[in-house]
């Protein structure tokens, strides 16, 4: 027996949930073409696993490397930690389809969360035509609601008419026959915030078993309100439903999610393992009558209109926002909105009103949560052991100080939750990280190490495996994965890139 590549003596997590067996991985071409004791079979690149767990490629479910995913420094922080597929086009705002002026607009206004990736106009085929094997890591794109929305009916905050709803219809079809993996929303992002459950259950109605994917319109304390409109939506659609980083509070969240199970809505959902979270400041500090999708009349009303007393009402926010994204004010980055003041002489308000103005509305912030602490780690804990759980890092790689879930979220799924705390076995660990999500989103030739499937696979060491990434020091890569094969092609070596670049741009079957 011939290969290309064998994989020797590791305990092999096949993605089905059943316990770790010894066996050998052959790979031929992009496929496994054997798994089990293969002493006599030959191939000309062999991997020693002895020691190691051999993995199906983990699926980041919610990433945000829309335009960084081209950075090698990107790519080293996902294979560090096992993870060869990431899911884009998140929270309804990315860059196609759209004209230019539309792709000019989410590449602004989602500055400091996807970055920018060039000039449109952009449909869905041409911008999966551009990860394709140009890339080390697999790539999978969810249709932005915002995005469609923007591209038919501007910055406008109307329901739409007839015409437009049926203009975004068919932008939602077309992307679907061009190989999305499903629609996502950001309802408290613009222009989704203006869409209802009405409109988004319309544009829902297509996707045949592929996801509506929602950063809810409410978290938290309110995430009922949230999750009432994600079944109104379901139940109008018919469509399953994916919601975005749902962390806690557990005693909240975990009986909307059973309510919602309960009346046969197809539900999952994706955590992060850190309390933090990390968006575009504009989302968090805005009134709500700046025009956050128009920035040029935005700018003007920061400078002149009064806005005490909505700022006086955040006095309790302003310490829990660290700097991520600042182009202009670099200096500000990885300082809290306290220190940053107090370093230029002014009060937070200020400052922030100042930042806003001198990024044009493009700064970032990672914000810590009011219940950071051991409540609200066991909420995480909580939730991600529900079985409808999926892993996902809502990675931001933009900024000089950007929040460590990118760099470090399935690493610590593995090193803390799996090895140190015992949430999940580690054969748990493969259905949550790969063969569940890839069931998800459509992509059935992946996640799980069988004959015929696709050959994406991470060898780990479970003794080492941890994340490195802090809040103090973001971009650190994670340890304890060192090869990794995505498509059969080795593309991460003893830790490090091989420069290979065969990452495939995934369209579901």
């Amino acid at each position: 027996m011939a290969f290309d590549v064998i994989i020797r003596g590791g305990q092999v997590l096949d993605g089905t949930g059943a316990p770790p067996y010894r066996a050998d991985v052959a790979i031929s071409g992009d496929t496994i073409a054997a798994v089990g004791r293969l002493p006599g079979a030959q191939a000309a690149t062999e991997i020693d696993a002895a020691g190691r767990y051999v993995s199906p490629g983990f699926v980041d479910c919610h990433a945000h490397g829309d335009a960084a995913v081209f950075d090698p420094a990107v790519q080293l922080a996902a294979l560090r930690q096992g993870v060869t597929t990431f899911i884009l086009g998140q929270d309804g705002l990315s860059f196609a389809p759209g004209s230019a002026a539309t792709v000019a607009y989410a590449s602004r206004y989602f500055a400091a969360v996807n970055g920018p990736l060039g000039e449109g106009p952009l449909t869905v085929a041409g911008l999966l035509g551009g990860y394709d094997r140009a890339v080390a890591l697999n790539t999978a794109y969810l249709l932005p609601h915002g995005t469609i929305r923007y591209d038919v009916m501007g910055p406008s905050p109307s329901a739409p008419t007839r015409e437009e709803l049926a203009g975004m219809l068919a932008h939602v079809e077309r992307g679907l026959s061009e190989g999305a993996v499903g629609l996502s929303s950001g309802l408290e992002y613009l222009p989704g915030r203006y869409a209802t459950a009405e409109e988004l259950a319309a544009l829902a109605e297509p996707l045949g078993g592929l996801p509506y994917v929602t950063h809810m319109r409410a978290y938290g304390e309110r995430a009922g309100v949230g999750m009432a409109e994600v079944v109104e939506i379901a139940r109008r659609s018919g469509a399953a439903v994916h919601v975005s980083h749902l962390h806690g509070p557990a005693d909240v969240l975990l009986p909307l999610v059973e309510e919602a199970l309960a009346e046969d809505v197809d539900l999952t959902f994706d955590t992060y393992p850190y309390l933090r979270g990390n968006t575009i400041l504009a989302m968090v500090v805005l009134p709500p009558e700046v025009p956050g999708a128009e920035p040029e009349r935005a700018m003007e009303m920061l400078a002149e209109a009064d806005l005490d007393a909505w700022w006086s009402g955040m006095e309790g926010t302003w310490p829990r926002l660290t700097i991520s994204h600042a182009p202009g004010l670099d200096w500000a980055e990885g300082l809290t909105m306290v220190a940053a003041a107090g370093r230029a002489g002014v009060e937070p308000a200020e400052f922030c009103r100042r930042l806003l103005i001198e990024t044009r509305l493009e700064a970032g912030c990672v914000s810590a949560r009011p219940d950071e602490g051991p409540a609200g780690e066991e909420s995480v804990r909580r939730m991600l052991r529900h079985p409808s759980h999926t892993g996902g890092s809502d990675g931001i790689y933009v900024g000089g100080h950007p929040h460590p879930r990118g760099f470090g979220a399935f690493a610590r799924f593995l090193g803390q939750h799996v090895r140190e705390l015992g949430d999940w076995t580690w054969e748990q660990a493969a259905v949550h990280l790969a063969s569940h999500p890839a069931r998800r989103f459509g992509l059935d030739d992946r996640g799980l190490l069988r004959r015929g499937f696709a050959a994406d696979v991470v060898v780990f060491d479970p003794a080492t495996v941890a994340d490195q990434a802090t809040y103090a020091v973001p971009r650190t890569p994670a340890r304890g994965v060192d090869d990794v094969l995505v498509s059969g092609v080795p593309v991460l070596t003893g830790g490090e890139l091989t420069g290979a670049t065969p990452g495939r741009a995934i369209r579901p079957h």
